[in-house]
Formats: C-alpha cells, structure tokens, sequence
C-alpha cells in the first residue's frame, strides 16, 4: 500500500468552472453533482484556483440581513468564483505516492488535493474518499489472501 501512486487512484474527469463562473451557478453544479470542491482552471486547462462548499457557504449573507430577498439574489448572482476562490491552492503530482498525499492532506487540513501535471494543468483530483477506498480494497484483498 505504501507505494501505491496518485495517479491511480485519483479521479481524472474532473468536473471544474472557470473563473468568471457565478457563485450561484458552481453551488448548483457542487448540488447536483454531489462534490463539494471545484478546480477554477482556465482556458488552457491551467489550475488557478480552487472553490469549496465551505467557500460558497461562508460567501453567502447571514439570515439577520436587512436586504430583501431580490436584493441578495442580484447580489449573489454578481458575484463570480474568482472573488471568493483559494488562489494558487496545495497541489500533488500523480507521481507521488498516496502515503504523500494523505500527508498533505493532513498537514494542510484539507480533504482534497487537485493533481497537476508539471505545466500545472489540471491532471484529476484526490479526496479522502479516493484514499479510504484504497485502504479498504486493499485491506478486503490481503484479508481475502489471507484465508486462502
């Protein structure tokens, strides 16, 4: 398990905006497609960003505001994934190892890594949910082995 590598764990077709993206429009793509991180990339497939729920969450006002609801509608509808994106965000290589990234991970406090090829073009993306599945196949294969 310890050399077990980034790129083969990692998901490849990442859904991801682009910088002009509005706010309302990446917290219906993290909705309906069940994620709650997205790669801002440009038109190159360059990463220059990274936008999470919690990002969109902590963007939105708070219930004691005294706008009206069409009000925060225009408000929010202006507002683009650049404004509130974590620029330049911690990134891995698909070389690195998994035990790298869970590393990273750690060490940085977030719960995914974009994966960049050496030009810095966005490659895939790495969650805890990608490593827990490795440790479990693995686990399930050496207890299989095992009892053989």
């Amino acid at each position: 398990m310890k050399k077990e590598l980034v790129r083969n764990w990692m998901t490849e077709e990442v859904i991801t905006v682009k910088p002009q993206t509005s706010l309302p429009e990446a917290h219906q793509i993290m909705m309906d497609e069940e994620i709650r991180r997205l790669p801002v990339v440009d038109d190159d497939n360059i990463l220059i960003g990274i936008i999470t729920l919690g990002d969109v969450r902590g963007a939105q006002p708070s219930p004691a505001t005294s706008l009206s609801i069409w009000e925060l509608n225009y408000l929010l509808s202006s507002l683009i994934v650049e404004k509130i994106m974590t620029p330049q965000p911690m990134t891995i290589k698909p070389e690195a190892t998994i035990g790298d990234a869970a590393r990273t991970m750690l060490e940085h406090r977030v719960s995914g890594l974009p994966v960049v090829d050496d030009e810095g073009k966005l490659a895939g993306i790495i969650t805890e949910s990608d490593i827990f599945s490795m440790v479990v196949i693995h686990e399930w294969s050496e207890g299989e082995a095992e009892v053989a």
